[in-house]
């Protein structure tokens, strides 16, 4: 090595420059301390080229996405429930609500029926008699059944529910819990009606498991609690 102040050639264990006197430069840098030796510890341990210490240090989980952050599992907010069917004793009292209204219904056309007919008589000269009045109850019984008629499947094909089964929390749906169409509640009031005369279509309600009449068997439909 070269002594730093007259740049001759000396030995580096040399405590002096033997040519100008001067301290070498690395006798100077520790003089007062005590040399130690660099080493590496076990916590410093070297490492290739292309491998990450922020990977030793932080382990990445199987559940965490490829960010390094863990991923949140996704949880859905619609809880399954259980599927809870319209019994017979609440389909029967939302039946009895639903005629207690088509009655109500069937009363106001009655009279306004009865208004126009007895006005048209009176034109000719004419009042209500037993004679005449069985064009009258022709047209109010016909109107009755389409009363009726419209009232159940139009109620049942817009969402389900009849004045009678909205009151009771009652529903009817097709498979899977859907909603029906006009036509399914359509059928359905045909079996209802064609069916009508056996009481047992409907008291197998008591017996189903799932609580179906035979109309809803017909129908392919189900009365649930919702």
């Amino acid at each position: 090595m070269l002594c730093q102040n007259c740049e001759r050639p000396i030995e580096p264990a040399v405590e002096q420059c033997p040519h100008c006197g001067a301290m070498p430069l690395h006798r100077r840098v520790f003089m007062g301390y005590q040399r130690e030796e660099f080493a590496l510890t076990a916590e410093e341990e070297p490492f290739e080229i292309g491998e990450s210490r922020e990977t030793q240090d932080w382990p990445i989980s199987p559940g965490a996405s490829a960010t390094g952050y863990p991923q949140i599992e996704e949880r859905s907010h619609a809880q399954d429930h259980e599927v809870r069917w319209g019994g017979f004793f609440r389909r029967a009292c939302a039946f009895v609500v639903d005629l207690v209204v088509i009655l109500a219904l069937a009363s106001v056309m009655v009279l306004l029926t009865y208004i126009g007919y007895k006005v048209g008589l009176s034109a000719h000269g004419r009042s209500v008699t037993w004679g005449n009045v069985k064009p009258l109850l022709i047209f109010l019984s016909w109107g009755g059944i389409g009363l009726a008629t419209v009232y159940f499947v139009l109620f049942h094909g817009m969402e389900g529910k009849t004045i009678g089964k909205w009151l009771l929390g009652l529903k009817v749906v097709g498979a899977e819990q859907g909603a029906i169409t006009y036509r399914r509640a359509f059928l359905r009031w045909l079996a209802t009606v064609g069916l009508a005369p056996l009481a047992l279509g409907f008291l197998w309600v008591l017996w189903s498991r799932e609580k179906r009449a035979w109309h809803d068997y017909l129908a392919g439909t189900w009365v649930i609690r919702g």
